[in-house]
């Protein structure tokens, strides 16, 4: 058994039902990636467009790719091409291109909206009352190639556990705030993706059904 796949397994034992595991690939080479899928994961995370293209090229065409980190309006037509979902949509502006491009090329496209919950100012997303303030029904509505899946965020870089516990159920309540304001005739507003390698556990704890798990399947992160 690899080491790859003792981590994977050794991860699965410890997740309740329900909760997705994405395995974000950022800087790893497309054979660690395959061991990854042979080890029985599906639903795969890149940071970067260019390296998610790269690695769907060589890849099993069964994986459901997320983009993860920020995406820039001009890689947007690549983006809606190779990515079954994008779950870092941080503003009212990048859901209309990404509309008009998946109309464009005639496909749909989930999408997960971005809160910033940390006090980090480098993380990106919409600030709560903007997710609170707008009507999301009419949005939706309105966006005839997106779907709006649900929500997604980072908490604090920091050992401070239980500061990391307040900022994933603000964002846990705001979650369920949504949908019950805007989708609650949409069972599609489903997913709450919050929770990485440090912070999985307390995430889980406060209602993510998806983490973001690179480090606990590969070991330390490849400096680039």
């Amino acid at each position: 058994m690899t080491a790859i796949k003792s981590n994977i397994d050794s991860l699965l034992k410890s997740l309740p039902n329900g909760v997705t595991v994405v395995a974000v690939t950022k800087t790893r080479s497309a054979e660690e990636a395959r061991e990854v899928y042979n080890s029985g994961l599906r639903v795969f995370g890149e940071n970067r467009v260019r390296e998610l293209l790269e690695k769907k090229a060589l890849l099993p065409s069964d994986i459901e790719w997320h983009l993860i980190g920020h995406l820039q309006t001009n890689k947007v037509r690549q983006a809606v091409g190779a990515a079954s979902m994008i779950e870092s949509v941080d503003s009212i502006r990048l859901l209309e291109v990404l509309n008009s491009e998946a109309l464009r090329q005639e496909r749909k496209i989930d999408c997960l909206l971005q809160v910033h919950i940390a006090t980090e100012e480098t993380k990106s997303g919409f600030a709560v009352d903007e997710i609170e303030e707008t009507d999301w029904l009419s949005m939706a509505g309105a966006l005839r190639a997106v779907r709006i899946r649900g929500l997604m965020g980072m908490a604090t870089f920091t050992d401070e556990i239980e500061k990391v516990r307040s900022e994933f159920r603000s964002l846990s309540r705001l979650f369920n705030d949504t949908r019950q304001r805007c989708f609650s005739d949409n069972p599609l507003f489903n997913l709450l993706s919050m929770g990485m390698s440090g912070d999985w556990k307390v995430a889980v704890e406060e209602g993510s059904n998806m983490i973001r798990i690179g480090t606990l399947i590969f070991g330390e992160r490849i400096k680039k």
